[in-house]
């Protein structure tokens, strides 16, 4: 359903949303960048994206509906499964005998639609909508879940009850089997882990504590409640857990780590699992790992400009190595993985050696360590020097060996990927130095240094603001807001002639069910290691010292990064000192 330019553009004009001077201007800068009149007008904030849709819906002939205040049967919600709605902005609606109404952004996303026709086998007839009402229906996916959620925790917590009580204390591994693989607990637990797949969870928490059990999903970062249950669900929701995961059902009393994975409408999610006894009971934390990890690219996890070009030329050298720092939880790993994704061609033999392994990556040799067997990141990373790698990847520096066999493995012809634990890039250097590596290794060495933090991603309509010259005045206490507004002009983000007076910044808007954040991305500093930085090394410089030389040498620092995504409307000045004051 193609639209005819010169169709739109008249229908534009005469909707009297904005003036003849406006859409000759836009008809212009649109020629100059071979682009849609629409799509510049909703650019520069003449017209919104809604606006447009509607009148693209006129000219195509297609309905235009409005489900802001529709509540949508169940069964024709879930004929769309969420991943998909939220992915592709499609939501069905609307089902007769045979034919199923959608609506959607995008009329012309034939890939999806393609996709609902075969698993439905209904006729697919597309509506066009706007961004509130596609956001509406995926808050009724939740509602329903969580409906669900509670219903089979209701209907299922009688029994369970009755098997806690009658398997005593002392249980023995026979008996906790059986307990694990009856049909309530199967679907208990099943229930909580497509919820947690579903609500995009990095982590399930189930906590218990004098009278019940929390159960808590981390999402875009931040910890929230998602159920409470009886008490005495939790041996059998525990043995369950462990039945999957392979760990001894019998033991309570010492820490157990394990893992499982699950297959979800076509995804594969791994599960890493840690149970930790407390004074009521066994702790269980669930991380979750999406097997499809390859994909990601460095600009989709938020690099750009200076700091993307360091890293890029950073994978062209065949020795050295790349550091990535942070706190746990801060997608260091993730980043790394997109950098052995990038490098990741026919004619190298990359080899990584981590604890644990977070996700499979094809064509590379992936090895975990075994402490409790003596088998190291320190004896790994001995032998995989003999196994004639080209790319090494070291999940983590935790002590002076492995940072020196990792520095001796990058001198003897290797590339090195690796992480620390520091807030800084900067810090990554003192560190070292404390681990015993001599500033003559390091600076022979180390390519880049990249520290990073994630925030929360703002969802769709999210609303403009300008902050104040009170509030400007003091966000320049934190930031040079110069060099940010130098940076943002030279990528070509704001106008040449912009000044900080009148660059909009971004707000949640707070809708019932959300709280206006979807998703999360990077806020970084690119480090590189030049030949002024090898000096202050040599010299022992601190840290501070070392951040003041690579800001003079153009690295935005993580806080004025996250500045300058707050200006992309990527996220708000709140959620990024949030992150880096904790």
């Amino acid at each position: 359903m193609i639209i005819e330019d010169s169709q739109l553009n008249k229908f534009i004009l005469d909707s009297n949303l904005i003036s003849k001077a406006d859409f000759d201007d836009a008809k212009k800068e649109a020629e100059e960048k071979k682009t849609r009149v629409g799509d510049v007008l909703v650019a520069s904030g003449k017209i919104t994206e809604d606006n447009l849709r509607r009148m693209q819906a006129y000219v195509l002939g297609i309905p235009f509906v409005d489900l802001k205040t529709k509540k949508i049967p169940a069964e024709t919600l879930s004929m769309i499964p969420e991943p998909v709605a939220r992915n592709h902005n499609i939501v069905a609606f609307k089902k007769t005998e045979d034919t199923l109404e959608v609506a959607m952004l995008d009329t012309d996303d034939l890939a999806a639609i393609d996709f609902i026709k075969k698993k439905v086998h209904l006729k697919i007839l597309p509506r066009l909508t706007d961004t509130e009402s596609i956001r509406s229906v995926i808050i009724q996916y939740q509602k329903s879940l969580k409906a669900e959620f509670g219903d089979i925790i209701q209907k299922e917590s009688a029994t369970l009850k009755t098997i806690s009580e009658a398997a005593g204390e002392e249980v023995s591994e026979a008996d906790l089997k059986k307990i694990a693989e009856d049909l309530p607990v199967v679907r208990i637990v099943d229930t909580l882990l497509k919820h947690a797949i579903l609500q995009n969870a990095s982590d399930i928490h189930i906590e218990p504590m004098e009278a019940e059990v929390v159960v808590r999903y981390r999402i875009d970062g931040m910890l929230r409640d998602a159920m409470v249950l009886p008490k005495n669900a939790e041996p059998s929701i525990t043995a369950r857990i462990k039945v999957l995961s392979n760990l001894k059902l019998d033991e309570k009393r010492l820490p157990q780590d394990g893992r499982f994975k699950v297959d979800m409408t076509n995804e594969k999610v791994s599960f890493r699992v840690s149970i930790l006894p407390t004074y009521y009971g066994e702790k269980t934390v669930m991380r979750l790992l999406r097997d499809n990890v390859s994909g990601f690219s460095l600009e989709g996890l938020g690099f750009h400009g200076e700091g993307l070009e360091r890293i890029h030329h950073a994978t062209t050298q065949t020795t050295g190595m790349i550091l990535t720092t942070g706190p746990t939880g801060s997608g260091k790993t993730t980043t790394l993985y997109t950098i052995l994704d990038i490098l990741n061609q026919p004619d190298v033999n990359i080899s990584t050696i981590e604890d644990p392994i977070e996700y499979q990556m094809k064509r590379v040799n992936q090895t975990q360590v075994k402490p409790e067997i003596g088998f190291t990141f320190v004896s790994g990373l001995r032998t995989l020097v003999r196994q004639d790698p080209d790319i090494i990847m070291v999940g983590e520096i935790r002590d002076n060996e492995t940072a020196s066999l990792a520095v001796n493995a990058s001198l003897t012809g290797h590339l090195v990927l690796s992480t620390l634990h520091t807030n800084s890039a900067a810090g990554a250097l003192p560190r070292l130095l404390d681990m015993k590596i001599e500033p003559f290794l390091l600076v022979s060495t180390l390519n880049v240094v990249i520290a990073q933090r994630l925030v929360r991603r703002l969802a769709e309509g999210k609303e403009k603001h300008v902050l104040t010259k009170a509030e400007l005045a003091a966000l320049g206490k934190s930031v040079d807001l110069d060099k940010i507004l130098a940076t943002l002009k030279a990528e070509k983000i704001v106008d040449q002639k912009a000044t900080w007076e009148k660059i909009p910044f971004w707000k949640p808007a707070q809708k019932e069910g959300s709280d206006g954040y979807s998703g999360r991305v990077g806020i970084h500093e690119v480090l590189k290691v030049s030949s002024a930085i090898k000096e202050l090394i040599m010299k022992g410089a601190t840290a501070d010292e070392v951040e003041a030389q690579a800001k003079k040498e153009g690295m935005l620092t993580m806080i004025e990064d996250g500045v300058f995504k707050c200006v992309l409307g990527l996220t708000t000045i709140e959620e990024v000192l949030r992150v880096i004051s904790e």
